[in-house]
């Protein structure tokens, strides 16, 4: 992967421009970083350009103006662009919230805690497992990541029979809740209803799954 910009083309330009906007985030003067800038508007800014461009077609440059930061503040926060992209593609800091409650509880938990963390990342934390544009390389890493850090954790997690199988088939049930709820904002019912409300319906199945011996 190479961590130089490449030139920017109309196309990019265009996603460059629709990342800017999804990211709602201001430029501060000097670019450094303020009360609505700084890491986490890069990572955001940055796993949604990874998500809607190939890696070749990502620039610094462009992450840098979705986030509303200068290109120096992202290469002193974290170097290269692969740096970078290693960053997005790590999902254990979303798996570690998701699966912190005992079994008892976790279906429940897991639906409130996706809704709390797509408010709070402004995005989903797993859907770029399925929606990446990169290369063939780009989309096996991060499959094989998502693999290690969310299924293999979650099936550590789980006891009885077809603990593996389950563990799939809860990453599925998350991945079709925020495909659903991104689906049918900012209209749609999901968008008009409770995050307790959400869980009342959805929680069931999924706690159907960690239980099943």
């Amino acid at each position: 992967m190479s961590t130089a910009d490449e030139p920017t083309s109309p196309a990019t330009a265009d996603t460059d421009r629709t990342v800017r906007r999804e990211a709602g985030q201001p430029r501060t003067e000097g670019g450094e970083e303020g009360p609505e800038t700084g890491r986490d508007a890069i990572i955001r800014a940055a796993r949604r350009a990874f998500t809607l461009k190939p890696y070749a077609e990502v620039t610094m440059r462009g992450i840098a103006a979705a986030a509303g930061v200068s290109p120096s503040l992202i290469v002193k926060r974290f170097g290269t662009k692969e740096a970078l992209f290693n960053t997005v593609v790590d999902f254990r800091p979303a798996a570690a919230e998701l699966f912190s409650a005992p079994r008892p509880d976790l279906g429940r938990h897991l639906v409130l805690t996706m809704v709390d963390l797509r408010d709070r990342l402004r995005g989903d934390p797993l859907l770029r497992v399925v929606f990446s544009l990169g290369i063939e390389d780009e989309r096996t890493l991060l499959r094989s990541r998502f693999r290690e850090q969310v299924t293999d954790r979650l099936t550590a997690v789980l006891t009885g029979h077809d603990a593996r199988l389950r563990a799939e088939l809860i990453a599925g049930q998350l991945l079709g809740l925020g495909a659903t709820l991104s689906l049918h904002r900012p209209d749609g019912a999901t968008a008009h209803t409770t995050a307790d409300r959400l869980a009342d319906l959805y929680a069931p199945g999924i706690q159907h799954l960690v239980d099943e011996n």
